[in-house]
């Protein structure tokens, strides 16, 4: 064996103020659950050994005081629990809708963080360090299965040529250490199966125990990290996320491959307590093939970790011979019998997962705000297409373009036939009798209707282009635009515009009615002589107002005409003050039914699990809190 031994006392977590009990010379924690430091006796507190002839009860003590949990001053356990449960709960609410470069990557950063809290990093807080998990992980072919099946004395874990063999994580411990695995919170989230079994999910973990394993030391056999079944892969990096200690097996062959590397790179970044298993070394060849590796392991920063060499040997029902791997076990029950010893690579394992948070969750708030960024462009996407619109109708009410087609000749009808001017009533009575009075209505009322279709073709066509041109604008956005466009019913107005335009339309008709009735003013000489009908000229209004901006042409001539005569009735200030108020109205009442019409790409990015602006303020301040409560 080559390696550093751990040299702190395990006193501190990090040196960011996580605590462990106070320990006694041979590392056992001397607190209880329930805080007291008098130890008990088989007769009650202050009992004695001597009590307990045939070590029954010394065994049950031994056995509490691996599994009991380990009390924090209360003011940092209160602080340091709230801490984690706000961190995951910030990490749980997350959501990246998007896919946008590294979307992808952060969600199974959220994964994996997740499961890390339930599965290590919150049991562990408050948990004794006995006994510890140590993971076996490595490439296809390693020997990862043959080397615990050795250790362990048994055939616990399948071996064989086909791969991948291992699919379900196998955890062996010491019969002592089995309860405690089989309920502990540690792999919580896995269920607990006796036996592999090829149809289980990949949410099991098969249990199994082995009397050669020394007690206080758990290995966990995992699949291979660069399997060729995704779902192996990423159980086995889950694995990873839950241990205490990492067991890295590669061979002579394949130690300079970059899978392996990789775990390793993933080694230093949690800060892992790491030992190395080069295994299948041919015998003749062991000198140069370790010189090189231990060299490449000390260019990589790994010189210090705890190394093994296992030589190339005749594997017999799925085991190595006992001699090769002595020093291995060694090293565990070193770390089975030092309390302090495993207390201490426990702690510097969870002080590295917690380190590592510092980086991951930035990562993943890095990628929410540019989720945030990216919805706020989409969003504005949809608004310039319907704030292209509203000027479009803004444009087509102004220039003259609606006094065309039906309501040209509905005009020309109602202004040529004389029913003009009987619309304006002279006082003395019988003026205007006749037939044609009674025409005039009807001239009125079909001019007023192709007026509103006219407004309602202008505004329906602008929303189904500003529709179309919002689904172009999504087009054009890689990736996650291009779904969001996808959306049925996006790229066509919606099915309910043209009812509820209708509406709009026909409201703002009646608005200018009460507008010329309450708010029109005529002018003294002309009230002496004439009265008016309201809806008559509100009509003749409508007109004047939506041929107000046509500077030649027929529309010219059209639109001058019921100017003129509103000019003379109401006068210019009034004119001017109902006019504004009535483009103001239109406009307004386009711009609720555009609203409604953009609240269908809204709800798309709702859809889509877009997450706000302060979803990355929370997972930050998150953060924080961890670090203070540290």
């Amino acid at each position: 064996m080559d390696g550093a031994g751990s040299s702190a006392s395990g006193a501190s977590l990090d040196d960011a103020g996580f605590s462990a009990p106070d320990a006694s010379p041979d590392g056992a924690a001397s607190l209880d659950p329930q805080g007291s430091e008098e130890p008990s006796g088989p007769d009650g507190p202050g009992g004695s050994v001597d009590d307990d002839p045939d070590g029954t009860y010394a065994a049950e003590e031994a056995w509490d005081d691996r599994v009991r949990e380990v009390l924090l001053p209360d003011a940092v356990s209160a602080a340091l629990t709230n801490a984690l449960n706000v961190l995951r709960t910030s990490v749980t609410d997350l959501r990246f809708g998007l896919d946008l470069p590294g979307a992808e990557e952060a969600r199974r950063t959220q994964s994996e963080i997740l499961a890390q809290l339930d599965d290590y990093v919150i049991p562990r807080v408050h948990m004794s360090t006995a006994p510890a998990l140590v993971v076996v992980a490595g490439s296809t072919g390693a020997g990862k299965s043959t080397l615990i099946n050795t250790l362990a004395n048994a055939k616990v874990s399948a071996t064989g040529v086909r791969r991948p063999t291992t699919g379900t994580p196998v955890l062996v411990c010491h019969p002592d250490d089995h309860e405690w695995f089989a309920g502990g919170n540690l792999l919580g989230s896995l269920r607990r199966r006796d036996a592999p079994d090829p149809q289980a999910d990949p949410g099991s973990l098969v249990l199994a125990s082995a009397e050669r394993l020394p007690p206080g030391v758990a290995l966990l056999d995992t699949p291979d990290i660069d399997s060729v079944v995704e779902e192996h892969h990423e159980i086995a990096h889950r694995m990873l996320d839950t241990a205490d200690l990492w067991i890295f097996v590669t061979t002579a062959a394949r130690y300079a491959d970059a899978p392996a590397w990789r775990l390793l790179r993933l080694a230093k970044e949690r800060g892992a307590r790491l030992a190395i298993v080069l295994s299948r070394v041919p015998p003749r060849s062991r000198e140069v093939v370790t010189k090189h590796f231990f060299r490449m392991l000390a260019e990589y920063g790994l010189g210090e970790v705890d190394r093994f060499v296992v030589d190339e040997s005749k594997v017999t029902g799925g085991m190595l011979p006992d001699h090769e791997v002595t020093e291995l076990r060694l090293w565990l029950t070193e770390l089975s019998v030092d309390d302090r010893r495993r207390a201490q690579a426990v702690q510097a394992t969870l002080s590295g997962v917690l380190d590592s948070f510092r980086t991951r969750i930035p990562a993943l708030a890095r990628q929410l705000e540019a989720q945030v960024v990216f919805r706020s462009e989409l969003r504005a996407d949809v608004d310039a297409a319907y704030a292209g619109a509203l000027a479009e109708i803004e444009g087509a009410t102004r220039d003259g373009s609606l006094l065309r087609g039906e309501v040209l000749a509905r005009w020309q009808d109602f202004a040529g036939s004389g029913d003009l001017m009987r619309t304006l009533h002279l006082r003395k009575p019988g003026r205007f009798a006749g037939k044609a009075s009674h025409q005039a209505p009807e001239r009125l009322s079909a001019l007023k209707s192709a007026l509103r279709a006219a407004v309602e073709s202008v505004v329906i066509s602008a929303a189904q282009r500003a529709a179309e041109e919002a689904v172009a604008r999504w087009l054009h956005r890689p990736g996650a635009g291009e779904s969001l466009a996808a959306v049925p019913g996006l790229g066509r107005a919606s099915d309910e515009l043209l009812r509820r335009t209708g509406r709009t339309v026909a409201a703002w008709q009646e608005h200018i009615i009460e507008l010329i009735r309450t708010e029109g003013v005529t002018k003294r000489a002309v009230a002496r002589l004439v009265s008016f009908d309201v809806e008559s000229l509100s009509l003749i209004f409508a007109v004047g107002l939506l041929g107000d901006g046509a500077a030649e042409g027929e529309n010219a001539v059209t639109g001058a005409l019921p100017q003129r005569l509103v000019h003379a009735l109401l006068g210019a200030e009034s004119l001017r003050n109902i006019g504004a108020k009535a483009r103001s109205d239109l406009r307004a009442r386009i711009g609720m039914l555009f609203d409604d019409e953009m609240s269908r790409y809204v709800q798309a990015l709702d859809g889509a699990g877009i997450p706000d602006g302060s979803a990355a303020t929370r997972l930050h301040q998150a953060t924080y809190s961890l670090e203070v409560a540290r």
